[in-house]
């Protein structure tokens, strides 16, 4: 038996030993308490020698003799309880010493400060309201295995601080986004996340089956095409911020469960939705870092408008010296970029190149905020092409900290150009291409009634949280990222 194992058996033994003696903790509902730890520590002066009463995990326990001290860690921080023989009475400090690290514990005593200048609850009474039968990780060298910390993303919070506050710190960030987008007239809507046809996004999707209509049905990869079928409704500013699912790997980049912000606005361009790119992330950085600028992976990056635009194909040529303006085929664009280190290209397409040659060649440079614009119409199936210049979309990728952050276009509200690209798509998936956009009835019918010009945008909620947060891995802003089962 381990010497966890056998702690836990100590702790249950002691438990049973408590039901016994009808002191069951876990029949608590509820414990009154006046503060919490913060409040403690800042409003000390005009609370000292008051009876205050705080509740939280036991984090340390320290004994002196006659006296004890303890540690005590709610929501907002820590204070130190001090307990003493003759003020708590012999079996009531007995029973505090038999406390355990990680028990969570109702006190309520004076408020002092020690000789050492440290804010403290001196005790008059403590309940024990919940016992932990688990030993928490050794104090000293906490919990840094990344496979249990992820596993068990409970016991990272309950041990590691800084994984509360970047948690903390997402949840402010989501809240300032939700609160720009409602200053500038914007409504939130919540759009399927099941799907009779998929799209929105070249992906792959998560598949189920409705057993009830005996249907096939996909998890959303996009709230994209329900949002614009609200601005054919006659909604002019509408949002989501929620759950994508994409069936794709997992990396330091990549979770098949994320958070994406869309956003529509009826008779707005793309260079609008530069624009509102810019102040959201801008007050969102304000928000969470004090102002525009933040490190991210020892990178000084200011995000205060305005940003850098630079035209994708332009930006390939000049890395690469490929120019896949003349390139007319797949097989051209193999042949122009074999000497290019992209890995695997047999079996890639045109589009897939570029993405390739771009993810290789530029994007590593993008770190200080940059737009990159003018994608190409075959790649981007529902931005609307440039009169003058049909080939080219009025698409747009923010880039931060070389990350790609999102995607935006003036959005295409021609319903038979749109099923003209949809047809292209249904060729490209026809040819192989798993991730083009299947056909959708629906959505061009919707179409057919009239959509206002508009502009959209998509924004990574979760890229957003890594680059403010300084996070080199995606799972550090997840509460609970996907992880492969134990064997």
């Amino acid at each position: 038996m381990s010497e966890h194992d056998d702690q836990r058996a100590a702790r249950l033994a002691q438990l049973r030993v408590l039901q016994e003696q009808g002191r069951d903790p876990f029949a608590q509902t509820t414990y009154e308490r006046t503060h919490l730890a913060a409040e403690l520590q800042a409003s000390f002066e005009a609370l000292e020698g008051d009876t205050v009463a705080v509740a939280g995990r036991l984090l340390a326990l320290r004994e002196h003799g006659k006296s004890a001290f303890a540690d005590l860690a709610d929501a907002s921080g820590r204070v130190q309880l001090f307990a003493r023989l003759d003020a708590l009475g012999e079996q009531a400090f007995a029973d505090f010493r038999e406390l355990d690290l990680g028990d969570i514990v109702g006190a309520r005593g004076t408020l002092m400060k020690t000789r050492s200048g440290e804010v403290t609850v001196q005790l008059d009474e403590f309940t024990l309201l919940a016992k932990s039968l688990r030993p928490l990780p050794e104090k000293f060298h906490g919990l840094r295995d990344v496979e249990i910390r992820y596993r068990q993303r409970y016991l990272d919070m309950i041990v590691n601080e800084e994984v509360r506050e970047i948690l903390e710190k997402r949840a402010r960030m989501l809240r300032r986004l939700r609160e720009s987008l409602h200053e500038r007239g914007f409504v939130e809507f919540q759009t399927p996340v099941l799907q009779p046809i998929y799209g929105g996004a070249a992906a792959l999707p998560f598949t189920t089956h409705h057993n009830a209509l005996d249907m096939q049905l996909y998890m959303r990869i996009a709230p994209e095409l329900y949002l614009k079928r609200l601005l054919v409704g006659g909604f002019e500013r509408v949002y989501e911020i929620g759950p994508m699912f994409r069936n794709e790997g997992v990396d330091a980049r990549h979770n098949p469960e994320f958070t994406m912000l869309e956003a529509y606005q009826a008779y707005a361009n793309h260079e609008d939705m530069m624009a509102l790119i810019e102040g959201l992330v801008v007050e969102t950085t304000e928000e969470v870092c004090g102002g525009t600028v933040f490190t991210y992976r020892g990178n000084d990056i200011d995000v205060a408008p305005p940003w850098r635009r630079l035209p994708l194909l332009e930006a390939v040529r000049e890395a690469t010296g490929v120019n896949f303006r003349e390139l007319a085929s797949d097989e051209d664009a193999r042949a122009a970029c074999a000497e290019l280190d992209l890995g695997d290209t047999e079996t890639d397409n045109w589009g897939a190149l570029l993405d390739k040659a771009f993810d290789r060649y530029v994007q590593p440079e993008l770190i200080q905020p940059t737009f990159v614009v003018d994608y190409p119409a075959s790649i981007s199936p529902l931005a609307k092409a440039k009169p003058d210049e049909p080939e080219t979309t009025y698409r747009f990728e923010p880039f931060i900290g070389a990350e790609e952050l999102g995607n935006a276009f003036a959005e295409l509200n021609d319903p038979l150009d749109q099923r003209r690209r949809f047809e292209q798509q249904a060729a490209a998936r026809a040819a192989g291409d798993e991730e083009a956009h299947p056909l959708d009835e629906d959505f061009i019918s919707a179409l057919e009634y009239g959509m206002p010009p508009a502009g959209g945008m998509g924004l990574g909620v979760d890229r957003l949280a890594m680059l403010l947060l300084d996070a080199h891995n995606m799972r550090e802003v997840i509460a609970f990222p996907l992880l492969r089962p134990r064997e």
